[in-house]
């Protein structure tokens, strides 16, 4: 905190606040909402559209916003991470990556939900966060395909098929092999991401950049050693091009280090070593990606 406010002094004394005391302080306000923190923040639960099923059931599409740039978080479902009606478990996830994770998970209602509210309740660090989802009509949503255009190659690929090999318990510091066995259509046909740009919808070829008015103060650079964009997110390693296999902990006390973080499959089969830190049990998606579409499965490892 001291050291807050010797900032807020500094950039007081050097100029930095324009346009008058009120200005000023609206700018003070809002300074701490820039800055960027590697630990101690809250996690935003985000609803981010529904969909459709076939029997007419629909999905509440679900993500959320873990405010740490360093700090992953393991929220156990309870008090603290719930989801009503029908919780507090709801499949939802327990451990919480960080910065934004969108749509990542769904839970079904029933065909006659009406308007009623599903509410998914996260606190951290004291905080209290919650987001609501409903039927909205105009947050009706297509899961799969976002932004981009169905084509016609995108109608016939169908989803990888995934059968997992992988054991039942692990230890600490040794690591664990995880194999998958995926069969594909081999489509979608790999393309860069300029081919990929222009199959988005008009006017979501390029999402814009908001630009502050003139004389807005930059933020603080509290964090130089982050590599973040222009959006504020920081470089990820993306899934290569065509069909390859990934992990992340779902449920666990721990974060789990997968080696490749993208396995690419050949001859049918991809091996990824995870090493496991903290003892206790853990829920792992394994997920195979064929450029477009995916096939996510869960399974439990107990790690002495």
């Amino acid at each position: 905190m001291a050291n807050f406010i010797r900032i807020l002094t500094s950039l007081t004394i050097s100029g930095f606040l324009l346009g008058g005391p009120n200005q000023a302080h609206a700018q003070l306000e809002h300074l701490p909402l820039m800055m960027k923190y590697r630990t101690g923040q809250n996690v935003q639960p985000i609803f981010q559209g529904w969909s459709r099923n076939d029997d007419g059931t629909f999905e509440m599409h679900l993500g959320y916003l873990n405010r740490n740039y360093n700090e992953e978080l393991h929220i156990p479902t309870g008090p603290d991470n719930h989801i009503e009606p029908g919780g507090p478990d709801q499949g939802q996830p327990t451990y919480f990556y960080t910065r934004a994770n969108r749509q990542i998970f769904s839970v079904t209602v029933p065909a006659d939900w009406g308007d009623k509210r599903l509410i998914w309740t996260l606190t951290a660090y004291g905080r209290t966060d919650v987001t609501e989802a409903w039927l909205q009509p105009e947050w009706e949503i297509d899961p799969v395909t976002g932004g981009f255009v169905r084509g016609e190659e995108w109608l016939r690929n169908q989803a990888p098929t995934l059968n997992l090999n992988v054991g039942s318990t692990a230890s600490v510091s040794t690591g664990m092999r995880l194999e998958g066995s995926v069969t594909d259509d081999n489509l979608p046909t790999p393309r860069g991401q300029r081919q990929m740009q222009r199959n988005r919808a008009i006017g979501q070829e390029v999402p814009p950049i908001l630009v502050p008015p003139e004389g807005t103060p930059e933020p603080p650079n509290n964090v130089p050693d982050l590599n973040v964009n222009a959006r504020g997110r920081q470089a990820v390693e993306s899934a290569p091009e065509g069909l390859s296999m990934s992990y992340r902990v779902w449920r666990g006390p721990a974060g789990v280090t997968f080696e490749p973080k993208f396995s690419i499959v050949e001859g049918g089969s991809a091996v990824t070593t995870a090493t496991f830190s903290v003892p206790g049990s853990y829920v792992i998606q394994a997920s195979a990606n064929d450029g477009q579409k995916s096939t996510t499965e869960l399974f439990v490892v107990s790690v002495n």
